[in-house]
């Protein structure tokens, strides 16, 4: 997948009277290897999460439970998202910036990551991300 680029996944279940059952597979439903899984919950109200990019990580986002927005910009258009299903993945590649905001109560995301946590790959600050989405084209 391109740099700055994003795209659904639907993610494989099964639901019957006991409820849904969602499931995936690293090498064949996600298309990355998986080095960390991490997720987000109890978000107070009004509370925006994300503001920054990621230099080489992808991240696939699977919401759990409720819903919440997703801000994308790839340094030229932005795009507006309603995460709200457990079988609709949003995969994100490198360098898309991303703020999470309107989160539901109870909401609960799932993220499966490409690369462990390093503080270095992270670009927090937004005119620096334009800098770079520049430098990539």
């Amino acid at each position: 997948m391109p740099l700055g680029a994003f795209r659904f996944l639907d993610v494989p279940s099964h639901r019957d009277p006991r409820g849904l059952l969602g499931f995936v597979e690293g090498s064949r439903d996600i298309p990355f290897a998986i080095r960390r899984v991490y997720y987000i919950c109890q978000v107070p109200p009004g509370t925006e999460r994300g503001g920054h990019a990621h230099r080489r990580l992808e991240q696939l986002f699977i919401p759990l439970a409720g819903s919440f927005r997703m801000r994308l910009d790839d340094g030229e258009t932005q795009h507006d998202l309603l995460l709200d299903s457990p079988t609709r993945a949003l995969h994100l590649s490198p360098i898309l910036w991303r703020e999470l905001y309107d989160f539901s109560p109870g909401a609960a995301c799932l993220i499966l990551a490409s690369e462990p946590y390093d503080e270095a790959e992270y670009i927090r600050d937004h005119e620096t991300f334009l800098a770079a989405t520049r430098a990539s084209r």
